[in-house]
């Protein structure tokens, strides 16, 4: 999956702003990818979260 597509599915999640992480993660469709980018390479995990607005701290905690 491109960056392109990450952004494009994280952007097209409504009420974002309310959601949990993994809330977030399931409704973008993005929960299998990052789990497995968890992982095997952090750095698109982190990119991931970045792309669904969750805050530096909490990506510091999760990765």
């Amino acid at each position: 999956m491109t960056l392109e597509t990450i952004y494009q599915k994280a952007n097209g999640v409504i009420g974002i702003d309310g959601m949990t992480v993994n809330e977030r993660l399931y409704v973008s469709g993005l929960i299998d990818i990052f789990d497995q980018a968890k992982r095997d390479d952090k750095e698109l995990a982190k990119t991931i979260l970045k792309a669904l607005k969750v805050d530096q701290k909490s990506i510091e905690k999760i990765i």
